[in-house]
């Protein structure tokens, strides 16, 4: 009998071991769901800034030659504000002539004494990845580097870029620029970027100047009568040892390496009208970058739709109205300005909810609107909430994540008859109340 309670109790408990690993099957591949090889990375909707997936982005690493993408940046910035042209011609000093002649650099052979375009140096710094085109360019805009690096730095606290510090252009550590470190910056220096504060750059980069992914899509590239090719293996490039990179949609963006970065890669694509942004930083090999990055982008394209959560004119249900002083009407309907669509996955649209945050300025003492109100003023936001731990956030301040609340009517003021009326019958009240408050006193 014991032998069969015995069987009985281990088959039992067989059946609970089997149905609790069933049960945390999903939460286990969910977990796994990336399984990336890079010390930090980030995945970003291009459109909504919202983040699908993160791994250490907050925490700084150096980021190589992904730094170029800051310079990038101020190049069409400078471009854009007349102070240079995209024709505009400079000469090589000795600076980045140096870099240039040594093979530590992977030079491109630059030569003093020769006119170069501004577009041809863009050219060799974003497709290349020239660290000498990438100097001569930060010291025709800014006169040195050291200036230049002054520049990228106010640029990042303007773009807010939450983690980052940049003490060159090109992310070479000073070390290895030797005497030629930029003025003001440490000697032994290093650029740092979390792949937030990567991701957010390349952001700003293909929205403020989305002609930059023209050039960053380019697999080759003529200057100086060489061919320079793209070192960004998941473009289509024509040599056959790429192909297995090539990545559908990629059109950007920086790749970067050094001994103490390891290889690192901001990527973009894009798939009908979606875009992502994704970072790896610190992998083991040129090769492991792009592999980390179809990683991301499989991830982003194949998890995630975009979804409309709640339509314009969505109310919720105990605050779809809110009361009016001194109107015709005793409170306005209010909702939604606009619809709110997000990427996410199928499944999810229940864990989305909103919350409002009223404009305290509009309303009195007692929490009302004072007419006259005009049908679709703006009374306050919505804040878009999302109810599960993996709630990433969004990478940009003004993104999707919040939406005006508006007015769906418009209230006019009462006349000065009814308000009149409505006066006296108030102050009876208060002085009913307060009499009768008196009489309570008295016993």
């Amino acid at each position: 009998m014991k032998h069969v309670m015995r069987k009985s109790f281990f088959i039992f408990l067989a059946a609970v071991i089997m149905a609790f690993s069933i049960a945390i099957q999903p939460l286990s591949a969910q977990a796994s769901e990336v399984d990336l090889e890079a010390e930090s990375a980030i995945l970003v909707d291009a459109n909504t800034g919202k983040i699908l997936f993160a791994k250490n982005a907050d925490k700084l690493f150096p980021p190589a030659s992904m730094t170029k993408m800051m310079t990038e940046y101020l190049v069409w910035e400078a471009v854009e504000k007349g102070q240079i042209s995209w024709d505009t011609t400079t000469q090589i000093s000795d600076y980045p002539y140096s870099i240039s002649a040594d093979s530590t650099f992977s030079g491109i052979g630059l030569k003093q004494a020769k006119d170069y375009k501004v577009k041809d140096l863009y050219h060799a710094m974003a497709i290349n990845s020239d660290n000498a085109a990438t100097i001569a360019l930060a010291e025709l805009i800014a006169g040195s580097e050291g200036e230049f690096v002054k520049l990228m730095n106010k640029k990042g606290e303007e773009m807010g870029l939450p983690d980052f510090e940049f003490v060159n252009s090109t992310g070479i550590e000073n070390e290895s620029l030797g005497d030629n470190h930029p003025k003001g910056t440490d000697p032994n220096g290093v650029n740092y970027l979390s792949a937030k504060s990567a991701a957010l750059l390349a952001y700003h980069l293909i929205h403020d100047f989305p002609k930059a992914l023209e050039i960053s899509s380019k697999p080759t590239v003529k200057f100086d009568g060489k061919e320079l090719r793209n070192l960004n293996w998941m473009l289509q490039h024509d040599k056959t040892n790429f192909e297995e990179f090539y990545y559908e949609g990629v059109d950007g963006l920086k790749t970067g390496f050094t001994d103490l970065a390891g290889y690192t890669f901001t990527g973009t694509a894009k798939k009908g009208d979606r875009r992502l942004i994704s970072v790896v930083m610190k992998t083991k090999s040129e090769a492991k970058r792009f592999e980390q990055t179809a990683k991301l982008l499989d991830y982003g394209f194949q998890k995630f739709e975009n979804t409309e959560i709640f339509p314009a004119g969505y109310q919720l249900e105990d605050k779809s109205s809110i009361p009016v002083n001194k109107g015709k009407k005793d409170d306005v309907s209010i909702s939604l300005a606009e619809s709110v669509s997000l990427p996410i996955k199928p499944d999810e649209k229940d864990l989305y909810k909103i919350t409002y945050t009223l404009d305290q300025e509009k309303l009195n003492k007692d929490g009302e609107l004072t007419a006259p109100i005009k049908k679709g003023e703006k009374i306050g936001t919505a804040q878009i909430m999302y109810k599960a731990d993996n709630d990433y956030g969004y990478i940009t301040k003004d993104s999707n994540s919040t939406v005006d609340v508006v007015t769906d009517t418009s209230v006019e003021k009462s006349n000065w008859f009814m308000l009149t009326i409505g006066a006296i019958g108030d102050f009876f009240v208060d002085l009913f109340n307060t009499v009768v408050d008196w009489i309570k006193g008295l016993f």
